[in-house]
């Protein structure tokens, strides 16, 4: 396989992520397919490394949750007339180990073996803990 890159993004407004994923069941937040999108003002520069295999990682409350992943990239064209990149993604969204992150504007590439690991099914059970008690325990290396 071709080397591949991931994103990480914000979630912004999203409280956990079954609120992700009701938003993301809205038509508004859909490719014409039906497929879950978001539409960014940017278009990656590393459109290739990310359609290898890349996946968007999730920020939600402070810290990674979860990743979807990125199976392709679409032009659209807002009302404004100006040209934007719709990243189209795997209606699947995978927990993941919970990581800390500092706020930031847009998104930024995250390489591989810095992307936090898939939830196994031991871990899964955990993964009900509110989130500040996640985010507390990633803080201090715990998950």
């Amino acid at each position: 396989m071709d080397k591949f890159v991931n994103l990480v993004k914000l979630s912004v407004g999203s409280e956990s992520v079954e609120t992700l994923a009701a938003w993301q069941d809205g038509r508004h937040a859909q490719s014409e397919d039906g497929l879950p999108r978001h539409v960014t003002r940017m278009w990656p520069r590393r459109e290739a490394e990310i359609l290898a295999g890349g996946s968007i990682y999730w920020v939600i409350r402070g810290a990674i949750q979860c990743r979807q992943r990125i199976l392709r990239l679409d032009e659209v064209t807002g009302a404004d007339g100006i040209r934007r990149c719709a990243i189209v993604l795997d209606p699947e969204l995978l927990r993941t180990e919970t990581a800390l992150r500092r706020p930031f504007q847009g998104w930024r590439y995250l390489a591989p073996e810095d992307s936090p690991a898939d939830l196994n099914d031991q871990s899964r059970a955990q993964e009900d803990l509110p989130p500040e008690l996640a985010n507390a325990l990633a803080e201090i290396g715990v998950r």
